[in-house]
């Protein structure tokens, strides 16, 4: 029995639900990988007024659990998420809002659970292909660039720890990055196998309800040849945010906000 099954025994939900307020059409928001629900505390406050909002902190991240035996596949990701918004009993389609690598979990969500989503939002999301998916030598290059870096980060735990505790004291929005003992795991092994290994493209492909696609013109996380692909899909729709980064500061939440209608 895997400890998802001892969950749905026990019908507890695998992931902490951080933030329930407000009523109206339902909005959960998902962040990224060594971060939790307050990546969104710019946004929230935009959407409480006319939605109920819902923030859940993913697998091993946040005050969820981190499972001794689990994988931190993105299969794993999506099966606790869904888990847990069992648990919400939701009664209507959604709007389902992922950040970073929140925005993979919430992609393989949406292409795998296509009645329950009512539209997805991307945000800041790190769309990678192979390197030799490239036709471009540059972008080929680039690619190959980000993966060696991740890999360096994976296996230099004190180099990576230490680099995340300056970045955290750095950031405006306090809390929003941890890499330390206590998720040090679920971190290196959801880097590997959730972004570095991911099919996000042939994912989003496969969702059928509205992509709205947000990032700043200034994230180093992104790659420009993947979100090229996305965009050329006819049901996506692009806002770009001039001189934005990765974070969700409070001039992309007014435009987040706004995809989420």
């Amino acid at each position: 029995m895997s400890w998802l099954d001892r969950v749905r025994t026990r019908r507890e939900p695998p992931l902490h639900v951080a933030i329930d307020e407000g009523t109206g059409p339902v909005v959960v928001l998902v962040h990224g990988i060594a971060s939790s629900s307050v990546t969104f505390e710019n946004l929230v406050p935009l959407l409480v007024d006319r939605h109920r909002v819902i923030a859940i902190d993913l697998l091993g991240f946040g005050e969820s659990v981190a499972p001794e035996v689990a994988k931190f596949t993105i299969e794993e990701h999506v099966s606790a998420l869904e888990e847990t918004i069992d648990s919400l009993e939701l009664r209507e389609p959604f709007v389902l809002v992922g950040h970073s690598m929140g925005s993979l979990v919430t992609s393989r969500f949406a292409a795998t659970n296509r009645k329950r989503v009512a539209k997805l939002v991307l945000v800041s999301p790190p769309i990678y292909l192979t390197p030799n998916a490239f036709g471009d030598p540059v972008e080929r290059a680039a690619m190959g660039l980000y993966l060696k870096a991740y890999e360096y980060l994976r296996t230099n735990k004190e180099f990576t720890m230490r680099n995340a505790a300056i970045l955290a004291r750095m950031s405006p929005i306090k809390h929003v990055l941890e890499v330390s003992e206590r998720n040090w795991k679920a971190f290196v092994l959801s880097l590997e196998k959730a972004i570095e290994s991911q099919t996000t493209v042939s994912d989003i492909a496969s969702v059928t309800s509205p992509v709205q696609i947000v990032y700043g013109t200034l994230d180093p996380f992104l790659m420009p040849g993947g979100l090229r692909i996305v965009e050329q899909m006819r049901h996506v729709n692009v806002h770009r945010v001039d001189g934005g980064d990765h974070l969700v500061r409070k001039r992309m939440a007014r435009v987040v906000a706004t995809a989420i209608g």
